[in-house]
């Protein structure tokens, strides 16, 4: 290694933790080194497939670089760190079937109680991990650019889904104009052609990213229509569109993936939008 890498305690060996470690010193990193990082992010089916020279071409850079990169993050040498992806994408393409299957060997085998622990026990820690990073400064931000937005438009597909559906619901409870951009009859791009920068857009989306949600966040981006995401990480396609975004991983039981945290703070936004809004509405009463 050389001496101007820094030493690496603990060499991550799932793609989350990889992911995290590249987002906690991706400010610290060479350029090149960040550039070859956020291409592999966002792009780890092709890290998993590729060869180190059709990889370094895709992501502009030299193949040494990823020799760099590896190193820089602790690993004996580039195809160490592409295993780490290639793992990912066996974990990512198990069937439902497959993931029933690992359950019946694991300690949930025939336990209800069991089962149902471990999904209460992913969901509990996804929630805690939120709550511990989440910066109180973005969300008020995120708030008061949502509160001042004649509409919000909702855009997520599906396992993201559930999310906007659930904001809608709310905002039309608490009296906030909102469009779903999830129209049965196929016409969400016409849609999307009614927000203006006046509005305003909550999207989410989380790896592998819903190709339709990216293009019509950024399609509004555009136009200047400011954008909140709710994403998975900093190098999400998601989030280089957004005015503002929050990171939310969630932890999974056996392959599978709840939405513990993201509900929580998509039920957290239109509670406190209306609250903004009906504070604002008191402070031009009592200016009367």
């Amino acid at each position: 290694m050389s001496r101007n890498e820094p030493p690496q305690a603990r060499v991550p060996r799932d793609f989350d933790s990889l992911r995290s470690v590249i987002i906690e010193r991706k400010t610290a990193m060479p350029k090149r080194l960040a550039q070859v990082a956020a291409y592999a992010l966002d792009n780890p089916d092709e890290m998993a497939f590729g060869t180190a020279a059709s990889i370094a071409a895709a992501a502009d850079v030299q193949p040494s670089t990823l020799v760099r990169l590896a190193h820089h993050l602790g690993y004996e040498g580039f195809s160490d760190l592409q295993n780490v992806f290639r793992a990912r994408l066996r974990d990512r393409t198990l069937s439902y079937e497959e993931r029933l299957l690992s359950l019946e060997s694991g300690p949930a085998a025939n336990s209800d109680t069991e089962l149902l622990s471990g999904f209460l026990t992913a969901a509990s820690q996804s929630v805690a991990r939120l709550a511990s990073a989440i910066d109180g400064e973005t969300f008020t931000r995120a708030v008061d650019l949502l509160a001042r937005a004649e509409t919000i438009f909702l855009v997520a597909k599906r396992r993201s889904y559930p999310l906007t559906a659930h904001i809608a619901y709310a905002c039309g409870k608490l009296g906030i104009r909102h469009q779903i951009v999830a129209s049965p009859n196929g016409i969400d791009a016409e849609i999307v052609q009614l927000a203006t920068p006046r509005d305003a857009v909550i999207a989410a989306s989380f790896a592998p990213y819903a190709a339709e949600s990216l293009h019509q966040a950024q399609e509004l981006a555009g136009r200047g229509v400011p954008i909140v995401a709710i994403t998975d990480s900093a190098f999400s396609p998601l989030a280089t569109c957004a005015t503002c975004w929050f990171e939310v991983s969630e932890a999974d039981y056996a392959g599978f993936r709840s939405l513990s945290a993201s509900m929580a703070l998509a039920m957290a936004l239109p509670v406190a939008i209306a609250d903004k809004r009906r504070g604002r509405q008191r402070n031009t009463a009592a200016t009367k």
